[in-house]
């Protein structure tokens, strides 16, 4: 019988060890840090010792930075949000044929959409760039990858369309999701969206997580999601691209790499196929978690500039 007893203990505290953990990295992977420097490596480039320690205690990352301006007359606007203050660069363009809105990706800023933001003023566009509460120059250091951004994405939409022209939103990874269930869930209705690589899910993009440090996913990623919801006060497992696709009815353009190692072509495909409104796809072969247009810079343009001329007065 002690032998027993022993063995429940040991299964008991790798339990709550095993939960400790995850809730050490759902809490970094959702709260960004005050302080200068780098993210850490990718998983993929960790040594063995490094990604132990990773898989310990959870990724310290600081808050991002917008360390670009714009080359492009622009100015500096201050939105209100629900999450806080939000940061955005707007740059006009006479006779305008719309406005395009660009919002980022995890741990990303919206300097890092600049190229994007001059592609479309040369088209024509208005373009307004935002930081998400929590990153870049927006007020906080919370993030939950997709989820509270939607709301920001609601009011920056909202904003635009008390002034004229249609609105098309531009959106990237955490960026693309939180479009989703903006238009999803909150109601927000803009003329058009072309979106990158959304990630399929809370679950699959923990999961990935995890596989690109070559550990198996299962339980950590389920935990992972768990304690990302309990300690965000959301409900992590219902944070789901898919599902919002399906009661999406904006015409949405869907981008995506043929080598993305955190989005998989099975995501990508059910994303597509549950869009409910009118919908076109581009891949891009051998492109990753990257900016299309650095490999296929004319692919990129032509797709962009055809999908949303149609749209635009």
């Amino acid at each position: 019988m002690l032998w027993r007893r022993r063995g429940l203990l040991a299964v008991a505290l790798a339990f709550v060890l095993l939960n400790v953990v995850a809730f050490f990295h759902a809490w970094r992977f959702t709260h960004f840090v005050a302080e200068n420097g780098q993210r850490a490596d990718s998983p993929e480039r960790l040594t063995l010792p490094q990604k132990l320690w990773l898989l310990a205690t959870g990724v310290r990352t600081p808050k991002s930075r917008n360390h670009t301006l714009p080359t492009f007359p622009y100015a500096t606007v201050q939105l209100p949000g629900p999450n806080g203050r939000l940061a955005s660069w707007y740059g006009a363009v006479p006779r305008a044929r719309g406005t395009v809105a660009l919002f980022h990706g995890y741990t990303s800023s919206k300097s890092h959409l600049l190229t994007e933001a001059g592609y479309f003023r040369r088209l024509g566009y208005n373009v307004l760039l935002t930081d998400f509460a929590g990153n870049g120059g927006s007020a906080g250091y919370q993030c939950t990858v997709g989820h509270h951004e939607a709301a920001d994405v609601a009011a920056v939409t909202r904003w635009l369309q008390k002034r004229p022209g249609p609105v098309v939103i531009y959106a990237n990874s955490m960026g693309a999701v939180a479009t989703l269930r903006a238009e999803s869930e909150l109601g927000v209705r803009p003329t058009a969206n072309v979106l990158e690589c959304p990630y399929g899910s809370m679950l699959a993009t923990a999961q990935s997580r995890f596989r690109s440090m070559h550990v198996p996913a299962f339980p950590l990623a389920n935990l992972l999601v768990f304690w990302g919801g309990v300690a965000n006060h959301f409900q992590a497992f219902d944070l789901d691209a898919t599902a919002y696709a399906a009661r999406t009815p904006t015409p949405t353009l869907l981008l995506w790499g043929t080598a993305d190692s955190r989005v998989t072509r099975a995501e990508t495909d059910a994303i597509f196929a549950a869009l409910a409104g009118p919908k076109q796809r581009q891949d891009f072969p051998g492109s990753g978690h990257e900016p299309y247009w650095w490999k296929h810079e004319a692919l990129w343009q032509r797709t962009v500039a055809g999908f949303t001329n149609q749209y635009s007065r």
